[in-house]
């Protein structure tokens, strides 16, 4: 049975959908919490079969952005864990927030924005993107500040709406998606619940947005899940 050590940013944000994916499929996952009092991030050697880096709500990670910088604490460390788990060719699953640090870890960088919470699509740009499994067009959700800019050898898998890379692939088994593929409303809510700074955006559309696609989420995450645990050995 496959172990995954996943690192949550905030009590609001989990899995969600994916949880279900992963279960069904005998793959078992342990939240690591740094942001609690007594919580780290876990050691390279206890990773098990797999990293998951999840997002961070307003936390970001290239300081300095208009909107305030306000850099995860734990945000040195965790490149520092990233990149060696790239070193030692350990699969990463990196979303939001960790999908920026993915990028870090693999010598790209990251880019100053607002916190963005906004229910769009993402356009393929690969057809062998995910062992061929990413559909053309998906939902793209998104609730991050800052934002991934992967190193140029990176493969660019997807597109969001504005141009900018929605899934990237590092090496063999490392994926970046700026929105999770498996978003719950729940967690959107529980998100602005949780901290007082609010999305700059239009937070009304989001959800109104979000709301209109929860069967596009489950369908898209499907072959998005089935690609995933192929490029990633999970299944193996």
């Amino acid at each position: 049975m496959k172990y995954l050590s996943v690192i949550q940013h905030t009590s609001a944000e989990y899995l969600g959908l994916m949880e279900d994916h992963l279960e069904g499929r005998r793959i078992r996952f342990n939240y690591a919490r740094p942001f609690t009092e007594t919580g780290r991030p876990p050691d390279i050697n206890t990773l098990g079969d797999g990293l998951v880096l999840l997002g961070g709500g307003p936390w970001g990670s290239a300081g300095g952005s208009s909107a305030g910088g306000r850099d995860v604490p734990t945000l040195e460390d965790e490149v520092t864990l990233t990149r060696a788990a790239l070193m030692m060719g350990t699969p990463i699953l990196a979303i939001g927030l960790g999908a920026q640090i993915l990028s870090l870890a693999a010598d790209g960088g990251g880019e100053a924005a607002p916190l963005d919470f906004s229910a769009g699509y993402a356009k393929r740009v690969r057809d062998d993107a995910l062992n061929g499994y990413l559909p053309a067009r998906f939902p793209n959700v998104v609730y991050m500040r800052d934002r991934p800019v992967p190193p140029a050898y990176a493969k660019i898998l997807a597109e969001d709406e504005d141009g900018h890379a929605a899934v990237f692939q590092i090496g063999d088994n490392a994926f970046g998606f700026t929105g999770h593929p498996g978003f719950k409303l729940a967690m959107a809510e529980d998100l602005i619940m949780e901290f007082e700074e609010g999305p700059a955006g239009d937070t009304v559309k989001a959800f109104a947005d979000l709301r209109t696609m929860k069967t596009e989420i489950e369908d898209a995450l499907v072959p998005i899940m089935t690609g995933l645990v192929q490029m990633t050995g999970w299944m193996k």
